[in-house]
């Protein structure tokens, strides 16, 4: 399966993209800068410069064309204010959504945050931003007749990988590693029938591969 990830330098997609490549896919990395060219084709994905606040939907759309999937693992990124939480975690996911219609793509996987649906009293202007921004990007893709997949995982870390998650959709507020993460998403893509799901994920008990069909039952 070739699969084009969106924000393909940042830390879980690279970890996706080890992944694929080792059990046969082929990967292509959708990156900022060619600063980054090196790092991406290390891990074994085909890299292709392309900024997704500066370009429109047929570049995207000629970017992705031959993919399979495509995942939108972007993201503006510790210290960016709100008006890029917009532009990058809402507005880049809709055009990577436009792009794959255009191209023909329907395998669609969102990764976005739990928290979306009761964000914190609390929250500072820059975190309100993010949950509206991938709210509105959730809201955006459930309206469109792509296969799309949501992965809200909970607060991610550089843990160590366990393997053992909690994969439901709804659970408790947890961490989970980066590196489970990864592979819970090369499992969702692997997995055609979790094709219009929303799931939450944290670090637990059940294998990766299990908790992925443990979730298409319930959903059944």
């Amino acid at each position: 399966m070739r699969v084009a990830v969106a924000g393909g330098h940042g830390k879980v997609a690279r970890h996706l993209t080890r992944v694929l490549a080792a059990r046969g896919d082929v990967p292509i990395a959708l990156i900022r800068s060619l600063d980054q060219v090196d790092d991406v084709t290390s891990d074994g994905a085909e890299a292709v410069v392309l900024d997704l606040e500066r370009c429109n939907v047929a570049d995207v759309a000629g970017a992705v064309t031959g993919a399979e999937a495509v995942v939108f693992a972007a993201g503006a990124g510790p210290g960016s204010g709100a008006s890029r939480k917009d532009s990058v975690d809402r507005a880049a996911a809709a055009l990577l959504a436009d792009a794959a219609e255009r191209a023909g793509i329907s395998r669609y996987l969102l990764v976005s945050s739990m928290g979306v649906d009761d964000p914190p009293a609390q929250a500072d202007g820059v975190f309100a931003a993010y949950l509206r921004a991938k709210a509105a990007s959730e809201r955006d893709l459930r309206a469109r007749t792509l296969d799309w997949t949501i992965l809200r995982p909970g607060r991610l870390t550089d843990d160590e990988p366990t393997g053992l998650v909690r994969l439901e959709e709804s659970v408790a507020p947890g961490a989970i590693p980066r590196r489970d993460v990864a592979a819970v998403i090369a499992s969702l893509l692997a997995n055609p029938a979790t094709a219009g799901l929303t799931l939450e994920l944290v670090a637990g008990a059940v294998p990766v591969d299990a908790a992925v069909v443990a979730a298409t039952e319930r959903a059944d």
